[in-house]
């Protein structure tokens, strides 16, 4: 602990020399860096303490929270800034002639996340910790995240995310928590020495697990939380005797490797189910050898854990809670199966019934063959459980856990779970209504809404300093502790002249640090004057960044034709992953990177346009990108995004939500007025409608609008194809020949027409401040703090930790 500059100087100094022998002006910049974060982590490492003290001398309930993903970002300035040593921090090393930008520049994001699922489970532990609630995340220790994008030769190439090169000075290994993990074998009967049967695994496949603590202290408040990082190491008393010890090797290697391994293959599907059990099986031994140590029983166990699973991946914790009971802990069907359904709740993050996951049967049955016959056994369970509670009208074997050779992984978990929750108004009213609506006619009472929400911690407070300042100059800092309550007085300041100049100031000097970065990282210039029109999130059909693309390529096409033609200038700014297997996505990033060549080298467009497709888009890129931002490009297909949180952060930071009616974006026009949004295209129930009567034909449109024969004309023909006509045939394909799934063609007059509503607006300052100011001023909704507050008011019921004084 530090509690001044003085004390910090001198830690950081005897630290350098106790593990490095060097003084400050003889170290490198990666000991400094070691050095810092070893603090910071020390730090917070006492507020940890000092909570599961409290929370083990109270015997309070805690939440653990499974997610295959947790996208951090960096974390040596939150955790500074969350534990109010930042000032000091940077002080000090100013002293020492030591720039801490150099250092903070120096961490990589953490590999262990990918898009919104896992940006939003590192937002709310943020926010778990900050309301002072006692919440861990549990996730795996990828060694090499999901992958590095490369742009080479206009296309997408996967390289390793090799993030823990330099170490991960955060975490903390604990190997007296490992636990065993058990593969494989085959599930065997037993004679108990009271005389019952058990089950037993003969000959598995055994895997230490060893977990890997990452402190997350929360905002001033003394609390100090964990993410658990679960690794796979060689067992201590079981080495495999049937197969080489390299090849075991292999086999752990494989389990840590990367989030989401390639499922175009049979071995890279039975590999993410592998991961699954992996961290499920690893969190719930530890949480239930922990409890039972303490307490000799089990019995009370739903009452002091609640446990959150967070989209269809951590299924399995159900049966495999129900083996621990059973198998491990002496208890019968009856008894495992109360806590269990007192003991999970789940999260669904989507509406579209292709995607909820299902796994086939002998998969299940060969990786881990207990677990398969609990799955039977709810499954049976279940379907005498529905022919006794017959509901009029409903048609059960939508809801049957086990068919067609496949184990419905979703209908598992609404069978089991206490609560079942959507991420957004129009999302969960979908799944009422349409993705299980048999469930809801049973459990009416489990289905509720939780709209997501992001921390305004890291989006608004930490990545934009200078709008934080100027909120702070005329509403005070008390938003930083009570966002929901406090941002919306703000609201008044959005007609006064005076702030509205001073906004713009903001906005304008953050678009000129982006454009340096811009020019100094992709040697492209652009003009801070331009509208800069922003679509970040990973890369989906139902994302729609086609239609954002097929509108450039429009405008384009109008700019050659009519010279004539002027337009408002625009900066597009695109940012996104595709999955390595998903061909079509990794087109579209082609096609984008196609028009961008050609539009930024050609001296007509590019007075007028230009575009920039940031590689290896992550935490730290947003950071870099959202403050600048003036256009959030939300534009999915309505009734498919389930809420989206990027227009979430790009609304705290002032720009104006260019979107369908889908996600959050329904709120969030609800909420500031859709006369500061621009709202387009068909709405969902239009969608499902045209779905219903198959009464949409792109063809159609492609007939009947020449901007669109245009557009997908130049697919074949267009200077981006660099005289290969079948260049991009599959897009064309996908649209013209699968009916435009998406609704692409449907929506491009509307979206154009939306694009002019931008463009005029936009060419009146003042009305545009207004509405960006606006947009703040209404944000607070949005704050996962609210969203932490009604998972906790409705499903956790946690208490409140008492935390450490640090003034």
């Amino acid at each position: 602990m530090f509690n001044n500059k003085t004390d910090f100087k001198q830690t950081f100094e005897r630290r350098l020399e106790e593990k490095y022998g060097r003084s400050v002006a003889d170290s490198h910049i990666t000991e400094r860096y070691d050095i810092l974060g070893e603090m910071v982590r020390d730090y917070a490492g006492t507020e940890w303490r000092t909570c599961r003290e409290d929370i083990l001398d109270e015997n309070k309930k805690q939440l653990i929270y499974f997610s295959m993903e947790f996208l951090m970002g960096r974390l040596l300035t939150s955790n500074m800034q969350n534990l109010g040593i930042f000032k000091v921090a940077k002080e000090g090393l100013e002293e020492f002639g030591i720039d801490i930008g150099e250092i903070e520049d120096l961490e990589s994001d953490a590999g262990l996340g990918n898009g919104g699922l896992g940006r939003l489970a590192a937002c709310f532990l943020d926010s778990i910790a900050s309301l002072g609630y006692p919440g861990y995340g549990n996730t795996i220790r990828y060694e090499y995240g999901f992958f590095r994008q490369k742009f080479l030769h206009g296309q997408q190439v996967e390289l390793p995310d090799q993030w823990l090169t330099n170490g991960f000075v955060f975490e903390v290994r604990k190997p007296k928590h490992a636990v065993e993990v058990k593969f494989y074998g085959s599930a065997e009967t037993f004679l108990k020495p009271d005389g019952t049967y058990g089950w037993k695994l003969n000959n598995p496949t055994c895997i230490r697990a060893v977990p890997y603590d990452v402190s997350v202290p929360g905002y001033r408040n003394g609390i100090a939380n964990s993410l658990r990082l679960w690794s796979a190491e060689p067992s201590e008393n079981h080495l495999p005797t049937n197969q080489s010890f390299e090849d075991y090797l292999t086999t752990l290697k494989e389990l840590c490797h990367g989030l989401y391994p390639d499922d175009s293959t049979e071995h890279g599907r039975m590999l993410r189910l592998r991961q699954q059990y992996f961290l499920v099986s690893s969190g719930l031994q530890s949480a239930m050898r922990s409890y039972h140590r303490r307490f000799g029983s089990l019995d009370d166990f739903a009452d002091a854990y609640v446990i959150q699973l967070n989209d269809t991946h951590p299924i399995l914790a159900i049966p495999e809670a129900m083996r621990l009971l059973m198998d491990e802990y002496g208890y019968g069907w009856d008894k495992a199966w109360g806590i269990v359904t007192k003991l999970f709740a789940y999260t669904n993050h989507t509406v579209m019934p292709e995607a909820l996951e299902k796994w086939p049967v002998n998969y299940v049955q060969t990786l881990v063959p207990r677990v398969y016959m609990i799955i039977e056994e709810i499954a049976r369970r279940q379907e005498i459980w529905m022919n006794e509670s017959q509901v009029p009208g409903s048609d059960r074997y939508a809801m049957y856990i086990i068919k067609d050779g496949q184990i419905h992984m979703t209908n598992m978990a609404i069978f089991t779970v206490f609560s079942v929750n959507g991420v957004a108004k129009i999302h969960t009213d979908i799944l009422k209504e349409y993705t299980f609506r048999e469930f809801y006619k049973y459990y009416p009472e489990k289905f509720n809404n939780k709209t997501n929400g992001v921390t305004h911690r890291r989006w608004l407070m930490y990545a934009n300093r200078k709008l934080s300042r100027l909120i702070n100059s005329a509403i005070g800092d008390e938003w930083r502790y009570s966002y929901e309550k406090e941002i919306g007085k703000l609201k008044p300041f959005a007609k006064d002249a005076e702030f509205q100049k001073k906004f713009l100031e903001v906005k304008h000097a953050c678009k000129e640090e982006f454009a340096a970065f811009v020019k100094k990282t992709y040697d492209i210039d652009i003009d801070p004057n331009s509208i800069y029109d922003v679509q970040i999130k990973r890369l989906h059909a139902y994302k729609r960044q086609l239609l954002n693309v097929f509108h450039i390529m429009y405008l384009y096409g109008r700019l050659k034709e009519d010279p004539t033609f002027k337009m408002v200038p625009h900066t597009y700014i695109f940012g996104a992953k595709a999955a390595p297997s998903y061909a079509y996505a990794k087109k579209i990033i082609e096609l984008i990177l196609a028009v961008a060549a050609v539009i930024n080298n050609d001296p007509d467009a590019n007075k007028f346009m230009k575009i920039v497709f940031v590689e290896n888009y992550g935490v730290t890129l947003a950071e870099r990108i959202i403050p600048a931002a003036d256009v959030s490009e939300q534009i999915s297909t309505a009734g498919k995004e389930a809420s989206g949180t990027s227009n979430m952060k790009l609304m705290m930071n002032g720009a104006i939500t260019l979107g369908t009616l889908d996600g959050a974006n329904v709120e969030i026009a609800a909420l500031a007025g859709e006369e500061n949004e621009v709202i387009f295209g068909l709405k969902a129930e239009e969608v499902q409608k045209m779905v219903d009567e198959h009464s949409y034909n792109p063809w159609d449109v492609y007939n009947s609008d020449k901007r669109v024969k245009s557009v997908m004309d130049s697919l074949f023909s267009g200077p981006w194809c660099k005289g290969d006509s079948n260049r991009f045939r599959m897009i064309f394909d996908e649209i013209m020949a699968h009916n435009d799934q998406f609704f692409v063609l449907a929506d491009f007059g509307a979206y154009c027409e939306a694009c002019e509503r931008i463009d005029k607006l936009y060419s009146n300052k003042k009305s545009w401040a207004k509405a960006a100011i606006t947009n703040i001023a209404s944000s607070g909704y949005f704050t996962s703090d609210r969203t932490i507050e009604e998972y906790n008011r409705d499903i956790w019921h946690l208490p409140k930790l008492e935390g450490i004084d640090n003034d």
